[in-house]
């Protein structure tokens, strides 16, 4: 930063400022009005609006509107199937200056050595990624993780310039029934922030909940749900990832009188998503054709991210706050023409000379090699807990269907869309294998596998074809983890992810280029899910309803056990 006489001259005009953007209209996000004249900079600060200014550099924005840099309150950057040099490059170019990461899928791998790989990347990365502390790897008890952090263990990563405070508490029972382990955590960060995770949870359990000091939600998926958590003080996120999304229940909710209590987060999107749709600029873009005024929407995408987080340098084009700004060519199509981080053009040039770390998480799929009669349905009974999906949605349905057992074997059956699901330990530990059956992919031969298995990441796999299955579990040791599609014998289409199985080392323009590629793959099988690999994945997360499986087998989540098998 520059020092403060030199900030205050060139907002006085007494010097010259660093950088002024020339020509654009300020759209403000306190009046709603638009403010003519120059934007100032100095170093990585805004010292000067709505004045003539002269500058060492001088940028020409007429004709455009310029806003605050978008801020994305709650993602995990590992779910864009990317390291954080290269969602910096996917995304900061669309407006995104600053992004608000749990690092918890490659906690759950390899530890705070993930954490750390994240701090550090932090300080090289044109927007200002935050990295909250996991405050819950794993996420419960009733899963196999590579890794698990305990209070004391978060006392050693904390105080990094990145960090805000604890990231999302997932395991909301183990809040409102005061586990002393919980109960350590939410202690060492009492009287900071902390992120919330609280699906479906209303009345006395989300008022005890909230009294634990957790102020900010993102799992609202209905409109009752996200009201009563505003009524009661939260911070509603409203959410649009690849597979949770939330905009089109949430939308109704933010006007121009709630807007300062409602922001804006991803969670999880990827490369494929957001080439062809967008990232928080598309849920702006949405949000308004949906009626949102931009106003309400524009504020919920910056100033009211700042002030939920507690960043009181951003949120506005005002003096004296960070210059993260993004030039429009219009508010309702949200199409960023220039972007600056911190007062520094977001170009390839800028990109291309940013310091590289090294990456962490190489050979962490340690799975026994399987074969096709590890995946028989072991039980007696025809009557099978059947996992519903809901497209969209991670919460699923608890079904139950009757499956004649066959040979000791409940079979796949295709013409009632009831496909085998598995989950293999692949962290070295136990080398568990659970099945269970998942309706609602549609998948009528082959298999499709992956490490990206929330939050626990073990090897999750889908399939109507028991060799096929196996084939592709086998095939992701091979690649360090990933995504695989088989079929009759053969790879159709695979992804490697050799950074703890979740991210990708090539630019985002090759992840996409194979997962569209997968998602062909997936099509052929007959699958009719728009994105059926981190649906999958979420299948396997037993923190939210109704219905899930791990390495240790199905899980009630709304019982929070294991059911027996």
């Amino acid at each position: 930063m520059t020092d403060l006489e030199t900030r205050i001259a060139q907002g006085r005009g007494d010097e010259p400022a660093d950088k002024v953007l020339r020509g654009g209209q300020i759209f403000c996000l306190v009046t709603g009005d638009r403010i003519p004249g120059d934007v100032a900079i100095c170093g990585d600060r805004i010292v000067g609006i709505g004045a003539d200014y002269e500058g060492r550099e001088v940028v020409d924005v007429t004709g455009l509107t310029l806003v605050p840099g978008f801020i994305d309150t709650h993602l995990h950057i590992e779910s864009s199937l990317i390291t954080p040099y290269e969602f910096d490059r996917c995304v900061a170019p669309r407006g995104v200056t600053t992004a608000i990461c749990d690092p918890h899928e490659i906690a759950n791998v390899v530890g705070l050595d993930g954490i750390r790989y994240f701090q550090q990347a932090s300080t090289h990365t044109l927007m200002d990624i935050r990295v909250q502390l996991s405050s819950c790897v794993p996420s419960t008890d009733m899963e196999t993780a590579g890794a698990q952090i305990e209070a004391a263990d978060l006392e050693e990563v904390m105080g990094h310039p990145s960090g805000i405070g604890l990231a999302e508490f997932m395991n909301y029972p183990g809040v409102i029934h005061r586990d002393p382990r919980a109960m350590a955590k939410l202690r060492l960060f009492e009287g900071g922030h902390v992120d919330g995770h609280c699906p479906m949870l209303s009345g006395r359990d989300l008022n005890a909940y909230i009294a634990a000091g957790i102020r900010t939600e993102h799992e609202a998926t209905t409109a009752e749900e996200a009201r009563e958590k505003l009524q009661k003080g939260m911070r509603v996120l409203i959410r649009e990832g690849s597979v949770s999304k939330d905009l089109e229940a949430l939308a109704e909710l933010l006007t121009e009188g709630s807007s300062a209590y409602i922001c804006l987060c991803t969670d999880d999107r990827n490369p494929l998503d957001i080439a062809e749709h967008g990232h928080l600029d598309y849920m702006i873009r949405r949000l308004i054709e949906k009626g949102v005024s931009p106003l309400a929407a524009y504020r919920a995408a910056s100033l009211s991210a700042a002030e939920a987080f507690g960043l009181k340098d951003r949120g506005l084009i005002a003096p004296g706050l960070r210059a993260d700004i993004v030039a429009l060519d219009s508010l309702e199509d949200c199409r960023a023409a220039r972007v600056f981080c911190a007062g520094q053009e977001v170009t390839e040039a800028a990109f291309a000379a940013r310091d590289g770390i090294e990456v962490v998480g190489r050979n962490s799929v340690k799975a026994p090699r399987v074969a096709a009669g590890d995946f028989h349905a072991t039980g007696n009974r025809s009557t099978t807990d059947v996992i519903g999906i809901i497209e969209g949605k991670i919460i699923t349905d608890h079904l139950s269907e009757e499956i004649a057992i066959e040979d000791g074997d409940k079979r796949p059956d295709a013409s009632r869309d009831l496909a085998r699901i598995a989950v293999i330990e692949r962290h070295g530990k136990n080398g568990n294998i659970a099945t269970g059956f998942v309706r609602g992919f549609g998948m009528r031969a082959g298999a499709i596998a992956s490490t990206v298995c929330h939050d626990h990441h073990n090897i999750a796999c889908v399939g109507m074809d028991y060799a096929d299955m196996a084939l592709a579990a086998n095939r992701l040791s091979e690649i360090e983890g990933g995504f695989v599609v088989a079929r009759d014998g053969a790879i159709l289409a695979e992804l490697p992810l050799p950074v703890a199985g979740l991210m990708s080392l090539a630019p985002f323009e090759e992840v996409h280029r194979h997962l569209v590629e997968l998602r062909d793959a997936a099509k052929s099988l007959g699958v009719t899910l728009e994105e059926p690999f981190l649906q999958l994945a979420f299948l396997a997360l037993p923190v939210i309803p109704a219905l899930k499986i791990t390495d240790r087998g199905m899980v009630d989540v709304m019982k929070f056990e294991i059911i027996p098998g």
